[in-house]
């Protein structure tokens, strides 16, 4: 049997949500009311239950994100909103409080977020064996590393293929609350990993100024699908919850396709959900925001190149170079087709980063509406394309699920059957005496009335009218008929679509006895979890129990490497430690573990 692969889209609300199954989701990942990583991004239950509905005709799941640390005093509220996500439909919630494991909950689908973090086979099995039905994989991890977690576990694995990168590992960052009160584990994050710093050496000697040393690159492992998919990888998640509808549109749409052409050649892999997706554009990552790429650790070789110094913005797509820079006007050497009203941005030979837009273009010509200080050589880049952004603000996408008709006339009544993919049947019958032949042959108005699918899920992907081609049907009553029997499949699809249950608990040991604060343990039903596992000793969460010299920040980006001053080399040696990012707001000292890679950041 053919295994079923999900791609997983964000949505920031319901309305982005439909479009991202239109455009190929098999399920999408979108934030509850409250208690999601992404505060700004909430949606009510009422939203919520028109998308399950929407999603489950076509087969495809809803995750609700409900992935912060939760404190004593919610928990009667977060046991109550998990009901009301149970009672619509939701397929599963994604979670890092192990307490939500221990409340009065109904038997709702657990998925683990990378928040847990989920680096090791044993991480991963303890979760499977607590009941967890999905584990979302820690980004920094590579395919050889993912193969071995699938290989010896059998929880459905999800990792990230696309969208921004958070620099700390597994997404376990405690700047924003040390630096601002605001926490990340409580969807607050105030992303001072995206500010300009100055890296000073131990004397205050400036090495780097005024540069975005902790922004990253945004992930592309576009090239890597077919590599995950056979390390054993069943989710493959977009990451973006608080991204346009554009970007979704776009950035599903391209992982549809490529997804789509493995499974063309190889029939051991397939959809997670139903329907058929024509798109009217041309899907293209660089057209959406994006800092530039990086497949981010998927070969274990791949350690260089992964920060976006210059400007945490969207920098777009490669345009060309500049030729020439007049008084009003700057050539550029080109094949790519520019408009006016495009929104162009340039990095300068000296680092910095600015941006303009366009006028007028007149062949490799383009009129700024003001001069930027750009010179012969620089590249320029399209982070705002006006034409690919109207197409996508237009409808897109349609998505059509295979069915059959047939057409009979039994004992003075006509029987319209329809069956869907899902062998999902709807009969309706109409009593309409006796039939009048038809002086022509009425096949071809027969199977244009039933094949008048229009803006329903549906197409006809066969349909019968060998016993009724000789009689004459008025087509009023055909399109009545068929009105009816596609409004009692739709139904019929969301009734029968198969929502998991959550797993049992076996009570596995916890692979350590002592939990430090980043294990993010807030509320009294999380120490019980932890401790019905083994756990002897548990720290409280960060945001609870402030620590002196905390590990704030623990990354698999080392900015000695990035800039050719890693400490295995000769060329490390000079930049004197201790090293410190200092902007007008903190102070931080870096340091850094050589022999597992990892930098770590501390007040």
């Amino acid at each position: 049997m053919a295994r079923r692969i999900e791609l997983l889209s964000p949505a920031r609300d319901v309305n982005i949500a439909r479009e991202a199954i239109l455009h190929g989701a098999d399920a999408v990942y979108i934030g509850a009311p409250k208690f999601s990583a992404r505060v700004a991004a909430g949606n009510s239950i009422e939203e919520i239950a028109s998308l399950v509905e929407f999603a489950h005709i076509y087969g495809a799941k809803i995750y609700v994100a409900l992935n912060t640390i939760i404190k004593d005093e919610e928990i009667t509220e977060v046991e109550s909103l998990i009901k009301s996500l149970y009672e619509i439909g939701v397929d599963a919630l994604i979670v890092q409080d192990m307490g939500i494991t221990k409340m009065n909950i109904p038997p709702i689908q657990l998925h683990a977020s990378t928040q847990c973090h989920n680096a090791s086979v044993e991480q991963v099995k303890f979760l499977e064996e607590s009941g967890f039905e999905q584990v979302v994989l820690a980004r920094e991890l590579n395919v050889n590393q993912i193969t071995e977690i699938c290989k010896k576990t059998s929880v459905p694995i999800e990792v990230f293929i696309h969208g921004a990168l958070c620099v700390s590992y597994s997404g376990r960052c405690y700047l924003s609350q040390a630096l601002a009160k605001r926490s990340a584990n409580r969807g607050e994050c105030a992303q001072f990993c995206r500010l300009p710093y100055n890296l000073e050496d131990s004397e205050g000697n400036i090495l780097i100024k005024d540069k975005h040393l902790l922004s990253l690159k945004d992930m592309n492992r576009s090239d890597s699908i077919e590599a995950l998919l056979d390390a054993g990888v069943t989710s493959f998640k977009i990451e973006g919850r608080l991204k346009d509808v554009e970007y979704v549109k776009n950035v599903t749409a391209y992982y549809r396709f490529i997804l789509d052409e493995i499974f063309s050649r190889r029939s051991e892999y397939t959809s997670a959900s139903s329907g058929k997706v024509k798109v009217k554009f041309t899907p293209n990552p660089y057209k959406s925001f994006n800092r530039g790429f990086t497949p981010y650790y998927t070969n274990s070789e791949e350690f260089k190149n992964i920060a976006s110094v210059n400007t945490p913005k969207s920098i777009g797509e490669k345009v060309g170079v500049v030729k020439s820079v007049q008084a009003n006007f700057i050539e550029v050497d080109s094949d790519v087709e520019l408009h006016n009203g495009d929104g162009l941005c340039f990095t300068s030979k000296e680092g910095e980063f600015s941006g303009f837009g366009i006028n007028t273009v007149e062949g490799n010509k383009l009129f700024p509406s003001s001069m930027p200080n750009i010179k012969r050589g620089d590249v320029i880049y399209r982070n705002s394309d006006i034409k690919f952004s109207k197409l996508l603000a237009s409808p897109t996408a349609e998505r059509k699920i295979a069915t059959s008709i047939k057409l009979a006339y039994e004992e003075q009544s006509l029987l319209l059957q329809i069956t869907d993919d899902k062998n999902n049947e709807v009969i309706i019958k109409e009593i309409v005496g006796e039939l009048d032949n038809a002086k022509t042959n009425q096949k071809n108005n027969q199977e244009t009335q039933l094949s008048k699918l229009g803006n329903t899920p549906f197409e006809a992907s066969d349909i019968d009218v060998s016993q009724t081609e000789n009689l004459f049907i008025p087509s009023s009553l055909l399109t009545n008929m068929r009105r009816s029997a596609i409004e009692e499949l739709i139904k019929l699809r969301i009734k029968n679509h198969t929502r998991p249950q959550k797993g049992e608990d076996l009570k596995p040991t916890y692979p350590q006895t002592e939990l430090n604060f980043d294990a993010n343990v807030s509320n009294a039903k999380a120490v019980e979890f932890y401790k019905e596992h083994g756990v002897e000793k548990i720290s409280q969460a960060y945001e609870l129990k402030p620590i002196d010299d905390a590990h704030l920040m623990t990354t698999i980006h080392c900015i000695r490497r990035s800039f050719g001053k890693c400490l295995k080399t000769k060329e490390g040696a000079t930049w004197k430690e201790p090293l410190y990012l200092v902007s007008d707001k903190s102070k931080l000292q870096l340091h850094f573990n050589c022999k597992e890679c990892k930098m770590i950041i501390t007040k």
